[in-house]
């Protein structure tokens, strides 16, 4: 058992022991009331005898026996000289020739009477100041129902107890399952039905876990496909560097390979560089405002300059009145980089469209291409690091972190991307950002 069930059962079993010591007290109060208001059946047997008497001098022998039939239970008796009861109740010899006796001892005649009426004597007394002296009552303490309330109380409050701290000990061991670097944990079946606020916590915890699991996961494929990416460059510069080593005549050729392999490896590092800055958070480069037509117009102005060099083109349609609050430099770098793998991919003599439209207080980014687009399966894919589609052919441009980086900043300012295939062919790459609130403001 842990603490926390001893700490449960100890404060909940004393509340209950502290009720039950309160419901016997007030019991035990009540009934000692009751005893000191006593009823006429305490009334002492002198004052009954005394009575009996009054009511047989002023009432006559109907009138006594009316009251003794009333005080049957005392044992107050009415004999006459033959040794009869006016009740016709049994009495022994013995004790009418003791109450007999106490007539003539003065301190006992309070409770003997002896009263002559119509010629007749009767003689009254009371038969328990004939009996030896009892022992008094001994008041009973309600022990038998306080021990079986403890007992019950001690039950309920370890089931209780119980219930409490069992989901708590399972979240312990979870914690400690995860420490150790098992991921596998299943609170929620674990719990049972539980429907309550620790079943919110254990369910709370599998989310985590999962979530971590999912990280973990993902740096480790990240980990495998940068030293994939890597590793291809730095044998072909090996094999550059060898090359120029064996045959200088063809040093200039080799010299040229090796610079073409360091400008892959150097835009590598800075793509993941960029991927790195946009996952470790940017809260502190976020409170930016950005006219998004300018920035816009910017970024087309630098691709038209590429895509005509490649025979193609790029428009920017639509006009916004609004601006966005983020990071410039990385929204800058998104967009960029979603507008140039369309005019990759989109064939000699065609057009990009770069569309800006504000929508449910949103600023609404579409870049069309007139590419072959890319099979329903892989829409959600092409923004995984180091994901290059087989559509079109020419998987082994680029590194797949192009769109993984736009991903990354859409999301971190709160946003969303999404691709899809236009029914004229190509794709369609929408992004929504939400809208400042406070336009053309700096903070």
């Amino acid at each position: 058992m842990g603490r926390l069930f001893w700490k449960f059962f100890i404060f909940i079993w004393i509340g209950q022991l502290t009720t039950i010591l309160g419901v016997s007290i007030v019991w035990i109060l009540h009934h000692n009331e009751n005893q000191k208001r006593g009823s006429l059946d305490n009334i002492p047997s002198a004052l009954i005898v005394e009575s009996a008497a009054k009511t047989l001098q002023f009432g006559g022998v109907d009138a006594l026996q009316s009251l003794l039939k009333s005080k049957e239970n005392v044992p107050v008796y009415a004999v006459n000289e033959a040794g009869q009861e006016l009740l016709g109740r049994p009495v022994l010899a013995d004790t009418i020739a003791q109450a007999r006796s106490r007539l003539n001892n003065e301190t006992d005649i309070s409770s003997v009477k002896l009263i002559d009426i119509s010629g007749k004597t009767l003689l009254i007394f009371s038969a328990e100041d004939s009996l030896p002296p009892k022992n008094p009552p001994r008041r009973l303490f309600p022990w038998v129902p306080i021990i079986a309330a403890t007992i019950a109380s001690l039950i309920f409050a370890s089931l209780l107890a119980s219930y409490f701290s069992k989901p708590i000990r399972h979240l312990r061991s979870g914690f400690e399952s995860v420490a150790s670097g098992n991921f596998e944990v299943d609170l929620n079946s674990i719990m049972g039905g539980r429907r309550d606020d620790l079943a919110d916590l254990g369910r709370d915890f599998d989310r985590m876990t999962n979530q971590l699991r999912t990280l973990i996961e993902g740096q480790r494929r990240l980990l495998h496909d940068i030293s994939h990416e890597l590793r291809s460059p730095l044998a072909r510069l090996q094999v550059a560097i060898g090359l120029a080593r064996q045959q200088p005549d063809k040093a200039e050729s080799s010299m040229v390979r090796i610079e073409r392999e360091s400008t892959r490896m150097d835009h590598l590092v800075g793509e993941l560089l960029t991927l790195s800055k946009v996952e470790a958070g940017l809260a502190d480069s976020m409170k930016e405002h950005i006219d998004p037509e300018e920035l816009l117009a910017d970024i087309v102005d630098d691709a038209q300059f590429e895509a005509k060099a490649q025979g193609k083109d790029v428009q920017l349609v639509g006009r916004v009145n609004t601006s966005i609050q983020g990071n410039a430099e990385l929204i800058h770098r998104a967009i960029e980089n979603v507008i140039r793998n369309a005019i990759k991919h989109s064939p000699s003599g065609s057009s990009v469209i770069v569309s800006i439209s504000e929508s449910n207080s949103q600023l609404q980014i579409s870049i069309l291409d007139s590419g072959v687009g890319v099979v329903e399966a892989e829409l959600e894919l092409i923004f995984e690091p180091f994901f290059r589609s087989n559509t079109n052919g020419n998987s082994a441009d680029g590194h797949g972190l192009g769109l993984a980086i736009a991903r990354r900043v859409i999301d971190a300012h709160h946003g969303s991307i999404r691709a899809s295939n236009r029914a004229t062919g190509g794709l369609c790459v929408e992004m929504l950002i939400p809208i400042a609130t406070s336009p053309n403001t700096s903070l």
